[in-house]
């Protein structure tokens, strides 16, 4: 959430902040609640102030054996006046916090511009897309033709855009997400957790995910007696449950940064999506991730992106898939996000880099939703900046692990840093 304090002082320099997403700021509408917000506070300190001068009246005019009837005749009245000051000012407190709500974060100066994923900035490559001798085949021609992905089966049992996977590709999957968190908490400094994949309404305005993109989770209705027909949804991503645990919080300065990890399944409802990559296992409602979290001090927030995006890096250069990282457009970046890299690694079927992770800084944007904050130097409770990354989407990572290492009979190698995972197995193949 933006700091209401940049509209009241330069709402111009918001609105242009926000034009370069392509946001256009109702600055009207903003202007009216801010008048009612200070016409019903100014009725109120008014209310307030006749109130006090007339106790004082009353207790000089009783001090003097005096008649004081008709000043305590008009204070009587002030009680439910003052009541319904009180109402109208949540009222219209409430139409500014929907209002704020529904704006997305200001982007850092150092996002490039652009109107859209084909502005964004390319950062750095690594490694050599692999050369083929042999007919190059997607991952799920691939997978399906050993019988250990099944699409036909999860449609089955879930609908579309879900996936069932078998032996050695689920062995493999596995493996993969096993891989990414010892690094991370061996070597990352990351403390792993195991969070709900189910959460309430106030945890994900807290990450952003309500008001404003509802229709891309998964809800369920709560049964039983206790918060009975409370409407839950499931996480889209752990980023939801990892950031919230310092929801409500007042830091330690000497406990930052605070970095979590979690590999989770999640679920999207992929609004807006039909018709993309609906093939295969790009675009799924259910995916596991293993994502990273960082909360940290505001000025070391642009040093931590940097740091998290190289965690994640370390991921695909251990599996040995070429990548390239990208630096998104203030038109494709994330609601919540001032700035965003996208690792996007090497499909060789597609002949062309698919996004596997993305690594945000928030800043401040989250933690003011959740008022989580930290003693400064001063003492003073000051907002936290929160980041958060894909290290990575392990879906993802497994089709780029099946595309980079499919050989020329349709077996699949296993790269060299998965192989303690799997027994020491080198390759998955058509089982016996």
């Amino acid at each position: 959430m933006l700091d209401i304090n940049l509209l009241r002082n330069d709402i111009a320099a918001v609105a242009a902040g926000l034009a370069k997403r392509g946001v256009v700021l109702d600055t009207e509408r903003f202007d009216a609640l801010e008048r009612e917000r200070k016409d019903i506070q100014t009725r109120t300190q008014d209310l307030q102030a006749r109130r006090n001068a007339l106790s004082k009246e009353i207790g000089a005019i009783k001090g003097k054996g005096g008649d004081a009837a008709a000043q305590l005749f008009e204070v009587a009245g002030f009680g439910d006046e003052l009541k319904r000051l009180e109402t109208e000012l949540e009222r219209v407190q409430a139409g500014v916090r929907d209002f704020l709500l529904d704006l997305p974060n200001l982007t850092h100066a150092s996002t490039p511009e652009g109107g859209g994923a084909d502005d964004n900035v390319e950062v750095r490559r690594w490694g050599t897309p692999r050369t083929f001798d042999f007919p190059v085949r997607d991952h799920t021609d691939l997978g399906e033709a050993l019988g250990l992905l099944d699409f036909a089966t999860a449609a089955r049992l879930s609908g579309s855009r879900f996936s069932f996977l078998r032996g050695g590709l689920a062995r493999l999957h596995r493996a993969l997400a096993q891989f990414m968190l010892d690094t991370h908490t061996t070597e990352h400094g990351y403390t792993e957790c195991y969070t709900p994949y189910i959460v309430n309404a106030e945890t994900l305005v807290g990450t952003t995910q309500l008001p404003k993109f509802e229709t891309e989770m998964f809800s369920v209705k709560k049964g039983g007696v206790e918060g009975e027909g409370e409407t839950l949804y499931l996480i889209s991503t752990s980023e939801i449950t990892l950031t919230n645990t310092v929801r409500g919080e007042i830091l330690a300065a000497e406990a930052l940064p605070i970095r979590l990890t979690a590999h989770t399944p999640c679920f999207r409802s992929e609004a807006g999506s039909y018709g993309k990559d609906t093939r295969g296992m790009i675009r799924q409602h259910q995916f596991d991730k293993v994502e990273l979290v960082q909360i940290v001090h505001p000025d070391r927030s642009y040093a931590a992106l940097e740091e998290l995006t190289g965690h994640a890096e370390t991921i695909l250069q251990r599996l040995e898939i070429p990548y390239r990282v990208m630096a998104l457009c203030t038109r494709d970046i994330g609601f919540a996000s001032a700035k965003t890299y996208d690792l996007e690694a090497w499909l060789p079927a597609q002949n062309t880099y698919r996004e596997i992770s993305s690594c945000s800084n928030c800043e401040a944007f989250q933690a003011r939703r959740m008022q989580a904050r930290f003693r400064n130097a001063q003492g003073k409770p000051e907002l936290v900046h929160t980041l958060n990354g894909s290290a990575l989407a392990v879906g993802r990572t497994l089709v780029a692990v099946i595309e980079n290492y499919q050989r020329a009979d349709g077996s699949i190698e296993v790269p060299r840093v998965l192989r303690p995972y799997l027994g020491g197995v080198e390759s998955i193949g058509r089982p016996a």
